[in-house]
């Protein structure tokens, strides 16, 4: 659909980015913090095991211990420790890409798109909240994020045609997705991670997670229709309205792709998937390996419904593991940090000196502070799994010790992590939505800022309720 001048000029948009890639900035984090561990004071908490077996620290009984600061070693030798420590979180990360690459290959939700085009001819607005709720979905259950943007080169020529703009092409799926990690309920990628590490049932909570979601939903569905409708009534009010369209609006698009009748079955084994999962951690307590297997069996049972033989199993399995390589390399550099701070023993003393100042501030105040400072860092490291992987070492016992349930601190993190991630330059899924869609950074921004706010307001006044009134320390 992009033709052979502009295909050619994607790659030469990435060559010039200045944006330091995500391991640069973990690799960096990692130098910082191998530096600071000869400043930090090496000290820790005495800690003890509760009635749900999880292991929290004791207020009260911090003291300083010998120092060990990083050697010029420890630095590289810190990757691969936080590698092998993260290795159950970065294969399920593989297994979970792997197997919607064989989804994805099948072509069926594809089909799915091209049917619900034809089907609302004349509705065309109502495509906005179908398509954005089925992004979210799929953002807060199994994790899409670069996974749309196949999707995105798929919808944005007949969205176009329908007479909307590059800006609401971008934002179905983009702005779908982050909802998605921001109300996210069976992630694995941000809540299962930051879960994990916490030492909280995985995936539990679901109840507070989904009402986040749905009100999510609302509110960006909402925003962006209001935008919509402006423009489907005069063009001329689009952000981008007379800039060179670098996809053809004529009437030659086609619908390539239909919804054979075995494609409905892969989405319904896709679906008994989504629904399964749920169900497994709450009765039979499945963790991530379980989860793990479950994925591999749908990709397997929808390659063969496909007719796909071995090999294209195979070939569709690796490709999708390719494109979760950074987010799952991610999670083993951050936990390199991590394995920096632990071996000084320098962890429990930044928990100590956070915790200094604002104990005698009220909870409240300690749950927002914990928020922004979420908000912050996804600027910083956009993967959610490396963020979790990263800040969730410090954020949990933060938690016990200011009197906030752990469950409020990882929904702090992950409604942080997911709402900026439509907007940060760092984030992969973003930067190339926009190069695809040939929009800048800048009349996206525009569009796009005052919806933040109002979600990070929401998510604010959200998290507080909860906290109040939900998950009461």
């Amino acid at each position: 659909m992009l033709d052979e001048k502009e295909e050619n000029q994607k790659p030469k948009y990435k060559g010039k980015s200045k944006i330091p890639h995500t391991f640069i900035i973990l690799f960096g984090i990692i130098v910082f913090l191998a530096i600071a561990t000869y400043f930090i004071p090496a000290g820790e908490y005495d800690r003890e095991t509760n009635e749900e077996e999880r292991t929290i620290v004791i207020n009260g009984t911090y003291h300083e211990t010998d120092a060990s600061p990083a050697g010029f070693l420890d630095i590289f030798t810190a990757v691969f420790d936080g590698m092998v420590q993260s290795a159950d979180i970065i294969f399920l990360l593989f297994i979970v890409g792997g197997s919607f690459g064989i989804l994805t290959s099948t072509g069926a939700i594809e089909g799915l798109f091209n049917r619900l085009i034809t089907k609302l001819k004349g509705n065309e607005i109502y495509l906005i909240p179908i398509l954005m709720t089925f992004f979210a979905i799929c953002g807060a259950t199994f994790g899409m994020a670069e996974e749309s943007i196949p999707y995105l080169i798929i919808l944005l020529p007949f969205l176009l045609k329908l007479g909307f703009d590059r800006i609401i092409a971008v934002a179905t799926p983009l702005i779908g997705t982050s909802i998605g990690y921001a109300g996210a309920v069976t992630n694995p990628f941000n809540v299962g991670v930051a879960q994990g590490i916490a030492e909280l049932p995985l995936f539990s909570g679901m109840f507070v997670r989904i009402v986040l979601l749905a009100i999510l939903i609302i509110i960006t569905n909402i925003y962006v229709m209001r935008y919509a409708r402006k423009i489907l009534e005069n063009p001329e009010r689009s952000l981008v309205y007379g800039d060179k369209q670098l996809i053809s609006e004529d009437g030659n698009v086609t619908l390539s792709n239909q919804l054979t009748k075995s494609k409905v079955v892969i989405l319904i084994i896709f679906l008994l998937t989504i629904l399964i999962i749920p169900f497994g951690i709450i009765n039979y307590g499945w963790y991530m390996k379980e989860i793990a297997s479950l994925f591999l069996i749908m990709g397997v049972i929808v390659g063969i419904i496909a007719k796909k033989n071995y090999n294209e199993i195979a070939e569709s399995f690796t490709k999708g593991c390719n494109e979760m390589v950074v987010a799952a390399l991610a999670v083993g550099l951050a936990h390199g940090a991590v394995v920096i701070l632990e071996n000084a023993n320098a962890i429990d003393t930044i928990v100590h000196s956070l915790s200094s100042l604002i104990e005698d501030l009220p909870s409240t105040f300690a749950v927002a502070g914990i928020y922004g400072v979420q908000n912050v860092i996804n600027y910083i490291v956009s993967s959610g799994s490396g963020q979790a992987a990263l800040t969730m070492p410090l954020i949990a016992p933060l938690a016990d010790l200011l009197e906030v349930n752990r469950q409020t601190a990882v929904l702090a993190f992950q409604i942080g992590d997911g709402i900026s991630n439509a907007l940060t330059p760092t984030n992969g899924q973003l930067m190339a939505s926009l190069a695809i869609a040939g929009l800048s950074w800048v009349k996206w921004a525009r569009f796009l800022i005052p919806l933040l706010i109002i979600l990070y307001t929401f998510g604010l006044i959200y998290l507080l309720f909860i906290h109040l009134f939900v998950w009461v320390y």
